[in-house]
């Protein structure tokens, strides 16, 4: 199937959520702005805050650095489940029963909010019940999914241990939650950003913060020196780009993952999945012009690690052939999400030292509840009423020893990532480079990025990832300079893509003409 690219598949990544739905667009921000709220992150989780806030009679200001949902929220699965992988078997064993209980009911009662604005506003966004299945594929997976049953029966989670699942797929049995979603997430959000500027809230496009000056009116400073001030500031900019005080390149931990949209033989059984070992691959279905889509996901890794990130879509291609048969994929995507030392996101306050600043981020690619369950939590918290979830979800949390072991282990990650890329010798010259090809080059005697574009125009950059100094590497199926260290990815030409980083990578070359 080396060839499936060419035949049924594009070979450059769509969202089909962003290509089912006409979302208004916004202006960039222009002039100085005030506040009672500033929230920087045009996701789920900034939406989700503004549109409770907004509710609430709190003014809002929303800046995201490029288009709204076109981050990790248009690029999702858009699973809507409590059911994270094998997480409450893990949370017992590692938290404890009360914390794995918190985490179940403030998920489930993400989810039941969704529901509800979904049957009051009469939004349209292709959701369905449906149950949800870990599935194990070996005996030491089985064991796994059986502990995870166990886990359900002692939190009185409604589901539990089954030998038999819908899908056709060699199997030893799943863990299978009840009365689980999925949806449209961009069709679902798209009525709530127009109730948010119907009431008063502001919303920039285009608008990239570069810093935050903290005090007790807390002020996001744009790329242009603009200022946005407020009584009080939330990041949900997927990875916090702001890390003067939260450390939080130290505690996140970035992947990549990749998706397809598939026209199958077969029809789709119904339910959504997700095996228990690795590669993680995921099933489930959407609508799109009537026809009936399998959507598949996985196939993930740490960002930065890979190059050849087409063989992904490969594998996915032929996981979902040999399951349903294959007729066409019409779309194609990828997203990437950031894993927090115990697994559980970040949401609360920023750090000891910031006042009045806020932060959701650490999703580990369940994005859908735990972006919806920021926004009622930070809506909480900066509202001043009392939640059962604020310190179990609390990014100033005391770290226990297995998360001090891990800080370290990232720690040493990163550095060992700097010092390997600063020690590489690149052989390969401008001239060597092919249409659509990018590698890493030496131009005027040091490392730099070049990619030949599909007019044959070269685009040559300088690696060194303007957040941190580690070098980037090419990621061949997005076209994109990617960094191993923290995750933050640029176009061919340098522009930011995603952050924590806010600078573009510096240009050698463009379009043929050296800058």
């Amino acid at each position: 199937m080396s060839n499936y690219q060419a035949a049924n598949m594009p070979n450059v990544s769509e969202s089909y959520w962003l290509d089912s739905t006409e979302l208004p667009a916004f202006p960039s921000l222009q002039e100085n702005h005030e506040a009672d709220v500033v929230i920087i992150g045009g996701g789920i989780s900034g939406i989700m805050t503004a549109y409770l806030l907004t509710k609430k009679g709190y003014r809002i200001a929303l800046v995201e650095a490029g288009r709204l949902l076109n981050g990790t929220t248009g690029y999702t699965t858009a699973k809507l489940t409590a059911q994270h992988g094998l997480i409450y078997d893990q949370l017992i064993s590692g938290e404890g029963k009360d914390t794995a209980k918190f985490y179940y009911e403030a998920n489930a009662a993400a989810i039941e909010y969704v529901k509800k604005l979904i049957s009051e506003k009469g939004i349209d966004c292709d959701f369905s019940e449906e149950p949800a299945y870990v599935f194990a594929e070996d005996e030491e997976q089985k064991n796994k999914v059986k502990k995870e049953a166990d886990a359900y029966r002692e939190l009185g989670i409604d589901g539990g241990f089954t030998e038999d699942i819908p899908l056709d797929i060699p199997n030893l049995g799943a863990v299978v939650m009840n009365q689980q979603a999925q949806f449209n997430p961009v069709k679902f959000l798209k009525p709530l950003i127009d109730e948010i500027t119907a009431k008063g809230g502001m919303i920039f496009e285009n608008t990239r913060i570069s810093d935050i000056e903290s005090s007790k009116r807390p002020v996001a400073v744009t790329n242009e020196e603009r200022r946005v001030e407020g009584n009080h500031l939330v990041v949900c900019s997927h990875y916090p780009f702001y890390d003067k005080e939260g450390y939080y390149y130290a505690r996140l931990s970035p992947s990549r993952s990749y998706s397809i949209a598939a026209e199958t033989g077969k029809d789709y059984p119904g339910g959504m999945y997700v095996n228990a070992g690795q590669p993680a691959r995921s099933l489930r279905s959407i609508q799109a012009d009537g026809k009936k889509l399998v959507l598949a996901g996985g196939y993930g890794h740490p960002v930065g690690h890979k190059q050849n990130t087409e063989e992904n879509y490969n594998q996915l291609y032929q996981f979902v052939d040999q399951v349903f048969g294959v007729e066409q994929v019409p779309y194609r995507w990828s997203a990437q999400d950031p894993d927090t030392l115990d697994h559980i996101p970040y949401i609360g306050k920023y750090s000891t030292e910031t006042e009045n600043v806020f932060v959701a981020t650490g999703y580990r690619k369940w994005g859908m509840s735990s972006g919806v369950l920021a926004g009622q939590l930070l809506t909480d918290l900066i509202s001043g009423t009392a939640s059962n979830y604020e310190e179990m979800f609390s990014p100033l949390r005391p770290m226990k020893e297995p998360d001090i072991k891990k800080l370290t282990e990232e720690s040493f990650h990163v550095g060992k990532m700097l010092a390997e890329g600063k020690a590489e010798t690149p052989e390969g010259q401008v001239g060597d480079l092919q249409t659509d090809e990018g590698k890493v080059i030496k131009y005027d005697g040091q490392r730099a990025g070049a990619y030949r574009d599909q007019q044959g125009n070269l685009h040559v950059v300088d690696t060194a990832c303007t957040h941190m100094g580690c070098e980037t590497h090419w990621n061949n199926a997005e076209r994109t300079w990617d960094c191993p260290c923290h995750g933050s990815r640029f176009s061919y030409g340098g522009e930011v893509v995603e952050g924590p980083a806010t600078k573009p990578l510096k240009k050698l070359m463009d379009n043929e003409n050296e800058s």
